[in-house]
C-alpha cells in the first residue's frame, strides 16, 4: 500500500468523513478513492476553518482534517493553523513537504520546523513504514488533553512508497483525567460558603459534553453562570440563573454580578487575558478547574484549583455539594434570578432604541434582533466575524442549545466566520448555519462564497455593509479624513448571485424579517444565501465601563 492510500485508510478508521484540502497533495486523491468526502476551497485558510468548526460542533468527537501543497499551500495555511492555536481547536493538518533532499534547504518552507508554535504536536516524517505512527501520534494528541492542532508533514518524494501490509492501526482513544477528590471537597465548601458565586464557564464544558453537569451545579448552588465567547451556549441563556456571555460587547447582568462577586468559579476555561474577554475583577476569591495546568496562574492567580476534565469535575462537585447540603437548598434562587431580571431588563430598555430602531441606514442591531425573532434559534448554529459583528451579536444573541454558537476571539482574523458556518453545516447538515460578517471580513475570504455553491453547502450569510471599517474610525481619524483610508465598498448580493448563490440588498427596516424569510427558503431548498444589509456606521457597543463616558 503506497503512503497516500496508507494515510486515507487511517482517516477512514478514524471516523473522518470529510477531507478539506487544496491541490496538490497526493492525499486528497488517495482519500476521494477511498470513499472520504473531498471539498476543495479557493484559499487555504477557509478549509482549515471548515475543519476547525467540525471538530467544535462534535465537541472534538470527530476531528477536522486539512491537507494542501508544499510550499506555497503550506506558507498560506499558516494563518488558519495559527486561528485554530489560539482558540484551542484540535484539528490534523497533513501539509506535503518538499522532497527530503531539498527540505532543509533554505529558501524552501518547511512545516515541521515552522508550525511548532502553533501546533500541539508537529513532526516530519522521513520513511514510509513510519506513516501510521505518525498519524497514530497526531490523533492521540488532538483527541486528548487541551484541544489544539496537530501537523504530520510528508515529503512529496515520500507518497508514492510502499507502507508494510497489512496496515495495523487503532483509532487513537480519548481519554479523561478527575480531579484530586480532596480538592473537589475544598471546593465544594467554598463554593458553599460564598454570599455572591459566580460561575464563569469556557469551551471546555463544550468539549466535555458537560452541559447538564453545569445546569445541576449552578441549580445547586443557586448561582448565576456567564460563558466566555467561546464556552457561549455551554448554559442556556433563557434560564433565570443565566447572565449570558462575556465577551469584548458584555450583557450588563454580567458586569454587574462579575463585579460585586465574592467567589469566581472558572470551569473549564484559560482566564486567559484577551481585548475580546472579560476581565475578571481583582480581589475576588478563583477557583480555577480547568484541563491544563499551564493555564493555573498563569493571567489570573487561583486561590483554589482543579485539574481535570470539565464534565469529570463537574460531576464530582455535584455529587460534593449535593451531600454537604443535605437536600436543604438555601432557598435563593428566586433572589438570585429577580436580581439578574431586574438587571437585564433595565440594561435592554437603554438598549432598544437602536435594537427596534427604523432608522436609514439600518441599524446592525435591528438586523440582529430581527433575525433572532425570525430563525428557530435553538436549531440554529450562529458565528459571528472580527470587530463589530462579534461585538453587536455576541451580548444580543440568546442561545437555548449547546452548541449553537461558534465563539472565538483569542485572535481575531477577519473572515473566519464563514469557514465555521461551512463546515457547521456539513457536521450538523439539520442545522441552520449563520455567518454574521462585515464588508471587511468578505473581503478576506469572499470567493469561497462560491465553495458554498459548488459544494452544496446552504448556509445563510448576512452581511453587515456600512461602507465602512467603521470600528476603526475612532484610531484612524487623519488617515480617514485625508485618504479615506477606512473606505470600503461592493455589491455584495450581486456578488453573491454571480457566484451561484442567492442575493439580495436590504435597505428599508420593514424589508427586513421578510428578506430573511425569503432567504431561508432559499436555504431550506439547497442555496447559499447572501443577505446584505445596508447599515449605519455604528460604533457603539455594550461595554462596562463605557469607554464613551471615560473620554
Amino acid at each position: 500500500m503506497q503512503v497516500a492510500d496508507a494515510v486515507a485508510e487511517i482517516l477512514k478508521r478514524e471516523g473522518v468523513e470529510f477531507l478539506f484540502g487544496y491541490p496538490v497533495n497526493p492525499i486528497i486523491e488517495a482519500a476521494a478513492r477511498a470513499d472520504i468526502r473531498t471539498i476543495i476551497v479557493r484559499q487555504e485558510r477557509t478549509g482549515i476553518h471548515m475543519a476547525d468548526a467540525v471538530s467544535r460542533v462534535t465537541s472534538g468527537e470527530r476531528i477536522g482534517v486539512f491537507a494542501m501543497q508544499h510550499g506555497p499551500g503550506t506558507e498560506n495555511s499558516f494563518g488558519g493553523v495559527a486561528q485554530a492555536y489560539g482558540d484551542s481547536v484540535p484539528i490534523v493538518v497533513l501539509p506535503a513537504g518538499y522532497p527530503r533532499r531539498l527540505t532543509n534547504i533554505s529558501p524552501n518552507f518547511n512545516a515541521f520546523l515552522n508550525y511548532q508554535h502553533i501546533t500541539k504536536w508537529a513532526e516530519q516524517v522521513v520513511v514510509a513504514a513510519a506513516v501510521p505512527d505518525a498519524l497514530r501520534r497526531a490523533f492521540t494528541q488532538a483527541r486528548n488533553g487541551r484541544p489544539r492542532p496537530a501537523l504530520v508533514e510528508i515529503p512529496t518524494d515520500l507518497f508514492a512508497e510502499e507502507v508494510p501490509e497489512p496496515l495495523s492501526y487503532r483509532p487513537a482513544p480519548r481519554l479523561r483525567t478527575a480531579p484530586d477528590p480532596q480538592a473537589v471537597e475544598e471546593v465544594a465548601r467554598v463554593l458553599l460558603a460564598a454570599e455572591r458565586p459566580v460561575i464563569y464557564a469556557g469551551q471546555g464544558v463544550h468539549y466535555a459534553r458537560a452541559w447538564g453537569a453545569l445546569r445541576e451545579l449552578a441549580e445547586l448552588l443557586e448561582a448565576p453562570v456567564t460563558t466566555s465567547l467561546q464556552g457561549k451556549s455551554a448554559f442556556p441563556e433563557d434560564h433565570p440563573l443565566s447572565l449570558g456571555s462575556g465577551g469584548r460587547a458584555i450583557p450588563k447582568t454580567v458586569h454587574h454580578f462579575l463585579q460585586r462577586a465574592d467567589v469566581i468559579f472558572g470551569i473549564g476555561c484559560s482566564f486567559a487575558t484577551t481585548n475580546y474577554g472579560v476581565t475578571i475583577p481583582a480581589g475576588k476569591t478563583i477557583v480555577h478547574a480547568t484541563l491544563d495546568p499551564a493555564d493555573i496562574n498563569k493571567d489570573v492567580p487561583a486561590d483554589y484549583a482543579l485539574l481535570g476534565d470539565a464534565g469529570l469535575t463537574l460531576e464530582a462537585l455535584v455529587e460534593a455539594v449535593r451531600d454537604l447540603l443535605s437536600g436543604r437548598p438555601r432557598g435563593r434562587a428566586e433572589t438570585v434570578a429577580a436580581e439578574i431580571r431586574a438587571v437585564r431588563e433595565e440594561w435592554l430598555r437603554s438598549w432598544m432604541p437602536r435594537l427596534t430602531s427604523d432608522e436609514k441606514p439600518l441599524s446592525p442591531y435591528r438586523v440582529i434582533w430581527d433575525l433572532m425573532r425570525t430563525v428557530d434559534v435553538a436549531n440554529t448554529i450562529i458565528t459571528h466575524d472580527a470587530g463589530s459583528p462579534r461585538d453587536q451579536l455576541s451580548p444580543f444573541w440568546v442561545c437555548r442549545e449547546p452548541l449553537t454558537y461558534i465563539g472565538w476571539g483569542k485572535t481575531t482574523q477577519l473572515g473566519y466566520g464563514l469557514g465555521l458556518a461551512l463546515g457547521a453545516k456539513l457536521a450538523r447538515p439539520e442545522k441552520l448555519c449563520i455567518n454574521i460578517w462585515g464588508d471587511a471580513a468578505i473581503g478576506f475570504t469572499g470567493m469561497d462564497f462560491e465553495t458554498a455553491v459548488r459544494e452544496r453547502i446552504p448556509i445563510l450569510s448576512v452581511l453587515l455593509n456600512n461602507f465602512s471599517m467603521a470600528i476603526e474610525l475612532p484610531v484612524m481619524p487623519v488617515a480617514t479624513e485625508k485618504y479615506r483610508a477606512t473606505d470600503i465598498s461592493g455589491n455584495y448580493a450581486e456578488f453573491a448571485r454571480a457566484l451561484g448563490g442567492y442575493g439580495e440588498r436590504v435597505t428599508e427596516p420593514g424589508e427586513i424579517v421578510p428578506a430573511i424569510q425569503r432567504a431561508l427558503r432559499q436555504v431550506e431548498d439547497g442555496t447559499p444565501a447572501l443577505l446584505e444589509f445596508i447599515t449605519a456606521k455604528e460604533i457603539t457597543f455594550s461595554m462596562f465601563p463605557d469607554p464613551a463616558a471615560s473620554s
